[in-house]
Parts: C-alpha cells; sequence; structure tokens
C-alpha cells in the first residue's frame, strides 16, 4: 500500500497557475525531472507500477488536499527517449512532458482500469517535436491529449505545443481515444495522427476548447483511423473543460482552423459527429474526406450535429451537415483548410 502522508510536494506549473485538480502545489510525480537533457527511460517490457489504487479512492471520496502525481512528468527538459516499458496504474496522468522538446515515445503499453479517474495516457503538454508511436494505451480517461496551458496563465506562460506526431496507436478509452485539449491556452499547431485504431471509446477524435482558453488550435490533420464502439465518431466542441479560478477572460476566445480528418472509418458508432464551435468566434476550415462512420442498429441520434463551424466534406457516410459544403474532390477539401 503506498503511504501519501508524507508525499512531496511541489509547486505548480507556472502555465496552469494552480494544481490541475486541486489549488497550491502538487504531489510530485513518481519519475519526475527538471532541466535535463538526453533522457533515457527504457526496458525489457518491464513494468513500472504506479499502484494508483489509494489515490483514486482519495479522489472518489474527495479527501485530496493537493492534486494526484504523475506516474512519469519531465520539465523544461529536451531529447527524451521513453521506450519498451509497461506503465500501469497511474494515480494521475501517465506520462506527461512539459515545457519539453524532441521527444519520443515508442513502444510502450500503458494500462489504467476503465473507471480510473484521469489516468491519461500520454499527454504532451507546451512541447515540440514530439512523436508517439507503436504503442498500446487502454485507460480511463483519454488515451492521449495534447495540452498547452490552462486559461490566463496559459496565455502568460504561451508556450505551445507544436510538431507532434502521433501514429501507429491502438487504444482504448471511456473517454476519447485522440484529444486536443482541452487546456490549450498556449496554443496547439502542427499536429499529425495517422494509423490509429481506437476500441471501445467514448469519442474517436476530440477537440476540445472553451471560451477563456484563447489561443489557437490550426493545422491538425488526422488520416487512417479506425473506430469501433463509440458514443461519437468526432467531435469538436467550443464549450468543454473547467477553469483553474475566477481571473479567466471570458472574452478570451480560441480560433480554430485547418483541422482536416480523412480516411476515417468506423463501426457501431452511435452518432458520426458533433461540430460546436463558438459563436463569436466560429471554428473555419474544417475539412472531412473519405469519412464513414457507420451507426448501430436501430433509432440513433442525428448523424451529425454542428453549429458556428464552416468548412468541407468530401465522401462523407452518413451524409455530413450542411455546414460543411460538399466538394466534389479530395483536393478541394484539403485546399479548403
Amino acid at each position: 500500500m503506498v503511504d501519501t502522508s508524507n508525499w512531496p510536494l511541489i509547486a505548480p506549473l507556472p502555465s496552469y497557475g494552480r494544481g490541475r485538480e486541486r489549488p497550491g502545489g502538487r504531489y510530485v510525480s513518481f519519475i519526475h525531472g527538471d532541466g535535463l537533457q538526453d533522457v533515457i527511460i527504457t526496458g525489457e517490457n518491464g513494468t513500472i507500477d504506479g499502484q494508483g489504487d489509494v489515490w483514486w479512492n482519495m479522489w472518489r471520496q474527495r479527501t485530496l488536499s493537493f492534486t494526484r502525481p504523475n506516474l512519469v512528468e519531465l520539465v523544461n527538459s529536451r531529447d527524451i527517449i521513453i521506450s519498451n516499458v509497461v506503465f500501469q496504474n497511474s494515480p494521475f496522468w501517465n506520462i506527461h512532458p512539459v515545457y519539453c522538446s524532441n521527444v519520443v515515445v515508442r513502444n510502450v503499453t500503458i494500462l489504467a482500469p476503465v473507471d480510473s479517474p484521469n489516468t491519461d495516457g500520454i499527454d504532451p503538454d507546451s512541447s515540440s517535436n514530439v512523436c508517439i508511436e507503436d504503442s498500446y494505451i487502454s485507460v480511463g480517461d483519454d488515451v492521449v491529449a495534447v495540452k498547452s496551458g490552462w486559461d490566463e496563465y496559459g496565455i502568460a506562460y504561451g508556450r505551445p505545443s507544436s510538431n507532434i506526431t502521433i501514429r501507429r496507436v491502438t487504444g482504448s478509452s471511456p473517454f476519447a481515444g485522440i484529444a486536443i485539449g482541452s487546456e490549450m491556452s498556449g496554443g496547439i499547431e502542427n499536429v499529425l495522427v495517422e494509423n490509429v485504431n481506437l476500441y471501445k471509446v467514448g469519442i474517436g477524435i476530440h477537440v476540445k476548447t472553451n471560451s477563456g482558453r484563447g489561443a489557437f488550435i490550426r493545422n491538425i490533420t488526422v488520416s487512417d483511423v479506425y473506430v469501433e464502439d463509440a458514443r461519437k465518431g468526432i467531435k469538436i466542441s467550443g464549450d468543454v473543460g473547467d477553469h483553474p479560478d475566477d481571473g479567466y477572460n471570458p472574452n478570451a476566445l480560441p480560433v480554430v482552423t485547418g483541422i482536416l480528418i480523412k480516411d476515417m472509418r468506423g463501426t457501431n458508432v452511435q452518432q458520426a459527429g458533433l461540430i460546436r464551435g463558438i459563436k463569436n468566434s466560429p471554428f473555419t476550415g474544417v475539412c472531412l474526406s473519405n469519412v464513414n462512420l457507420h451507426g448501430k442498429p436501430g433509432p440513433r441520434e442525428d448523424p451529425w450535429s454542428c453549429s458556428d463551424v464552416s468548412g468541407a466534406a468530401f465522401k462523407v457516410s452518413p451524409s455530413p451537415c450542411s455546414e460543411l459544403t460538399s466538394v466534389s474532390d479530395r483536393d478541394s477539401c484539403a485546399n479548403y483548410s
């Protein structure tokens, strides 16, 4: 059993202004590094077990004093390789590179029970030149979530996540397979997601933000994705996520533009897609190409629900919402973004 009574604390990340789930500092991660270069965490598929049960129970009982520890967190570091390790039962997020550059995570397995709270698989955060590949992730929250800070703190810190590649990942989660956001106040750009297989997920691809976040999400390309058993295949939403405190500016509206999703198919998908922009900052350049998301037999929701968005669609089944203008060839969709 983990003894949490003397677990050391560290300061909150400046781009968050406080712990992610509780005000004040944070319990230090099981493996933690700050200001490192040339980091290698590897093994012959040995297991690092975070023994998260005690932390999950504290969360459920609302007895946490501070934010739970990640399993691995590297801060202000560069030239990182994490490979050939099984990570399981993290108290909170599993692998969290923040303010890092040149990060490779490959050939890892990440496991946590489906009901374990906030056990995201890999969360690159205000980091650049990140490659996540050839891995299996089955967790209680988002499989991979790209982040960059929280409301006014992320805006002030101003470090985007950029040049992120996610490929050949298989995952399962009651929440999102691949998520962009919702904490993205430093901006997120140049993300490539390809060759991803998702099973028993809440949402296949989820781009999420909120008023008060500011910054931007742009130049996102998702291709060759298979989704099986999902509530929603695609969700792009401007009303997701909470705020760190009352100091955020509700008029700091994110700009979401240039999202291309192509060659995506799904089976047993309850709703193909929901795209809900922000009234005073509509999402633009949202393009779907060769997207086939088939539902379960019998009554179902409207296959698409859209508002405050513009873009294009080519070979989308079921037929997309009218806000996405039908185009006659794939290049038109790609160029539209």
